[in-house]
Parts: C-alpha cells; structure tokens; sequence
C-alpha cells in the first residue's frame, strides 16, 4: 500500500529483533511509512535516502547515536527519536572510547525516558531537544506501543509544518512555561465555588482548561472569567452522576483536545438532616451526584490517562465530612466517606501506570453550596428550611474562609503530589483526632440536632 506521509525508519539490535516495532507500527497505521532496519545495517538503508524519521530503543540507540556524529547525518535524518536512560552505555550525554560524539547535533532528538534529567552539556549540544518522561517506569516499545507511535507522529508532523501538539511543547527542553504551562485541566463543578476558583487558580498558573458543570449559567460566568484572565477554556454542561453522560463527555473532550493531565472531580451537593427523616430518593440523590459522579470521572478518565502511558493526576474534593460523623448530616457524610476510601484503593492502583491521586477534604469554607443544600426535616416540626439556610450563611460569613484558599491547595498538592490534604485548621485538626481518638469522634456527634 502506498502511503503518503512521512517515513519511521525504525531501528533494532541484539537482542531485540524488528518485531519490538510492530505494536507502533500498527498504531501509526497510514499516516506514515514505518520501515525497519537493524542497528548494523543503518548506514546502508540511508544511503541515498531523503530525511526520513528514525526510532531506536536500548542497544540500538547507540548505533543511532553514532550515526549522528557523521558530517552528512542532517542529509539523511529529519529527527531521531531515542529510549535511553540518561547517561547510561551509548547514551547522549556520555563521552565513550568506542562511540563518536559529536560536539553540535543538527538534527532534531526527542528522547523518551522513565526518570532522570537532561544534562545541560546534552542541551548544549543538542538545540532541538524534546524529553518525554513516563511516569510508569523505564519504556520500551513492547510496554509502551502507544507513547512511541504518539511521540514519533507528532514530532514528525510538527517538524513537517503542523502546530506542536501540547504533550510535544511540554516536552520541549528549554522552552518556557509556567507551572502548568501546556497543561489540560478538567474540573467539574466549575460553575461556581470551589470549582470556579479552582479553574482560576489553574489558569493563572497557565493551564487550558476543560470546565463542566449541570449550571449553565454559572458555567457561561467561569467561562468569561477564564476569558478575562487571558486563559484558554472549553465548557461543557455535563450531570456527573449520569455515567454515561460522563463518559460521553470524556470522549468528546479527548477527541477534540486530547486527554487532560490533571482530571479533577469536584461536583458535589450539600444536604442535612436525620436519616430517618431522609427519602430513599433523597439519600441516593446525594450519593449518586457526591459519590458517583467522583466515580463516574475516574473511571472514564483515568481509564483514558492510563492507556495514554505517561502519567498524570486525579484529584477527588471529598470533606472533613469524610472522617467526622455528624448525626444531622447522614447522606453527605456517607458520600463524602466513600469518596475518600475509593479515593485510597484506587491510588493504589493506578500508581503503576504513574497517575497521581490527591484526596482534598476542605472543612467549613463558604462557598454557594448552602443555597443548593437541601433540608431533610421532621414532619413533626416543620422548620422552615431557609432560616435553616440563613443560619448557615451567618456561620460561613463569620468563619471568612473562602474557596480560592481551597484551590490554592488543590494546586500545590497536585504539585507536590500530595495523597490526602486536608484544608482549613478544623479539618488538619479533625483529621488528626479521627485518627488518634476515633472514639471521641463518634461520642461527638451524637449531639447534633438540625433544628
């Protein structure tokens, strides 16, 4: 079959034999030419040839690295693409005996590495210097098909006159970028609140941001927001708790701007009141939206993070709520608890294929949740809910801690890579209690009364 588009010339050696390449040769498919050599027979399959776009890995990558030094190299290479661990036998950035180092290389290099850093002599001698970092390990074809025919392709189509894609900028050594400079963000529950501030916070760190929310006019809100600050934003209405609204969601967002690095579930309802006094229809409203929809995005996103093979983060927003028992709050404790044990199995899990999971548990913060609240109230009593409702704003008005604090936690733990940050003095404080005294905990909320 004739294929129109540039050629992989994808390169082998002892003991990895041409087959090493056939899980990327059939993800390239035919937008490009993927032809295979091996190590001893490079020079000769590039004689006479235009640039064509080599891929090596481990032994063979030195054989690549030597051809590199050749006068002629730029005549016959249009990139070459590397698995190596840094400064490792045959490796840029190492000087040997057997192996010419050539002191400039002409040609553009994107190495695709499981750790370490680029050294700056390598930097110097390479200005056209891409480094992928998988989270997941030390790479190779047969574990990672589908970083190699991502890598290759899109250096290839750049280097041919099409737009960086965003994984390719990041992965430019030298280029400037802020903290979450080519970055895709997704944040649900955007249209307000500690969803709304969170997107900002991101922004102003330089991310793009996907945000989605069921309120379509705090979204358009966010969104102006975003555009004010300069940011590139993309909204979405999507209910969380409709899985196969979220997956579809998921779906249409990857196709269109790929899979976001940091996926953070944040949709939540708030509700108070007696168990006894609470609906089935009600107790699973709030478990359904606060629980499942963290579900929902995990699994649609992380699923698609984790056959991405570079990594990423997941944040879940459960609450102090999570680990502090309140009699008049049943439903919304329970969700939020469940969202931060499924929280603790899924990190587990997913930290093999390198994709961080933070569990955010803020305490009392004011935030617009108490105008969505809902009241779950004794029939014998009948208060009226918005007193109820008036008495939480007056609390959350004196306690003057707003959601932007929240989303600067959000960020600097997505930094740091953080498992659990609680936020607010009172969740720190509680959290340690829970742990240390769980007893006491339990003795204390069963003085709650709603009205």
């Amino acid at each position: 079959m004739d294929i129109d588009g540039p050629i992989i010339m994808a390169v082998h050696a002892h003991p990895d034999t041409s087959g090493i390449w056939d899980g990327m040769a059939a993800l390239i498919g035919d937008t490009a030419r993927v032809e295979r050599c091996s190590a001893d027979g490079l020079a000769a399959a590039l004689t006479g040839r235009g640039p064509v776009h080599l891929v090596a890995h481990g032994p063979a990558a030195a054989a690549v690295w030597q051809y590199l030094a050749r006068p002629d190299a730029a005549d016959h290479l249009a990139s070459v693409t590397l698995s190596v661990p840094v400064r490792r036998r045959g490796l840029p950035g190492r000087r040997r005996r057997t192996t010419q180092t050539p002191d400039r290389v002409a040609v553009p290099v994107q190495l695709i590495v499981g750790t370490g850093k680029v050294d700056d002599d390598l930097a110097a001698r390479v200005p056209r210097l891409w480094r992928r970092v998988v989270a997941s390990g030390r790479p190779t074809p047969a574990t990672h098909p589908q970083v190699y025919a991502r890598s290759v392709r899109q250096l290839a189509e750049h280097l041919g006159g099409a737009p960086a894609a965003r994984e390719l900028l990041r992965a430019e050594v030298g280029r400037f970028r802020s903290a979450f400079g080519d970055t895709l963000v997704s944040v649900t529950g955007a249209g307000s609140g500690i969803g709304r501030e969170t997107a900002l916070a991101f922004a102003k760190e330089g991310a793009e941001l996907i945000i989605s929310d069921v309120d379509a006019d705090g979204l358009a809100e966010t969104a102006r927001r975003l555009a004010d600050a300069g940011a590139a934003a993309h909204s979405y209405i999507v209910d969380v708790a409709d899985a196969a609204a979220v997956e579809a969601f998921a779906d249409e967002v990857c196709t269109a701007h790929g899979v976001p690095d940091v996926v953070i579930n944040n949709a939540g309802v708030g509700h108070a009141g007696f168990f006894l006094d609470t609906p089935a229809e009600e107790f699973d409203r709030v478990l359904d939206i606060n629980f499942g929809g963290v579900v929902n995005g995990c699994r649609s996103f992380g699923r698609r993070l984790a056959e991405r093979g570079t990594g990423g983060h997941i944040v879940n927003v459960a609450s102090m709520a999570s680990y502090t028992p309140v009699n008049v709050m049943n439903a919304y404790c329970t969700s939020k608890a469940a969202v931060f044990m499924f929280s603790d199995c899924l990190r587990a899990e997913l930290d093999s294929a390198g994709i961080g999971l933070t569990t955010i548990c803020p305490g009392v913060v004011g935030t617009n949740i108490v105008d969505t609240t809902r009241f779950s109230l004794p029939e014998s009593r009948h208060p009226d809910p918005e007193t109820l409702r008036a008495r939480a704003r007056r609390g959350f008005a004196i306690r003057r801690y707003g959601p932007e604090k929240v989303a600067r936690a959000i960020v600097s733990a997505v930094t740091k890579n953080k498992a659990v940050r609680p936020v607010t003095p009172e969740a720190y404080l509680v959290y340690g209690i829970a742990h240390a005294a769980p007893q006491a905990m339990r003795s204390a909320a069963r003085g709650g009364n709603i009205v």
